[in-house]
């Protein structure tokens, strides 16, 4: 029983910090463009994640652009700023969408 209890606290540990970034994802209103694994109005964050791995200064670039929009990038449709992000969301949210895979 104690194994057992171990191993689903690991996993449960495990799980929890991804669910709350996609928590703080939605509740800041990505979710509404963006999908992890599928193209909706913006790219999904696994594409995202692909295309910036090995970037050292990919967490920074996309916590600014998180906060101040974009475009060009991914196609026509320009990513507005979003300013109810702050400082440290943004690289929380960066940090996360990176780690998908």
């Amino acid at each position: 029983m104690k194994r057992t209890l171990t191993i689903l606290a690991l996993t449960l540990s495990a799980a929890v910090p991804a669910m709350a970034d996609q928590a703080l994802a939605t509740a800041k209103n990505c979710m509404a463009c963006h999908a992890i694994d599928k193209k909706l109005v913006g790219p999904a964050y696994k594409d995202v994640a692909a295309k910036y791995a090995g970037q050292k200064d990919a967490a920074a670039k996309l916590a600014a652009k998180i906060i101040a929009g974009g475009g060009g990038v991914w196609g026509a449709i320009p990513m507005p700023a979003n300013p109810q992000v702050n400082d440290a969301e943004s690289k929380k949210l960066a940090a996360w969408v990176l780690g998908l895979k």
